[in-house]
């Protein structure tokens, strides 16, 4: 069972580059927003882009969505842990409860 992450743990996180965070929304929903530094993962593109995308197996990864209605996350952080990654947490609330608290998000520039 994939271990939770929290929003406070996961700003503390993300402020002393201590995860790696995964958008497992992708495409135009990524572009659009995503949290800092996120990297888009998609469960499709799990087992061709993981390696890649996640160098270190044993990194803290916080997996997240749009909201705990969202299965993408789970999908996502299963298939991870499926390939060997051994600290894989879900942030059950997602993109939608990071903006309700106000908290800063990223876009992709249109060119």
């Amino acid at each position: 069972m994939t271990r939770l992450i929290s929003r406070e743990e996961l700003e503390e996180r993300i402020a002393a580059s201590t995860v790696v965070v995964v958008d497992a929304l992708g495409g135009a929903y990524y572009e659009q927003q995503h949290l800092p530094g996120a990297v888009a993962l998609t469960e499709d593109q799990v087992a061709a882009r993981a390696g890649e995308l996640l160098p270190d197996r044993d990194a803290t990864i916080a997996v997240y969505c749009s909201n705990p209605a969202c299965g993408n996350s789970q999908a996502v952080a299963t298939r991870l842990e499926k390939l060997g990654y051994t600290d894989v947490r879900k942030y059950r609330e997602g993109i939608q409860d990071w903006v309700e608290a106000g908290l800063p998000v990223e876009s992709c520039a249109l060119a």
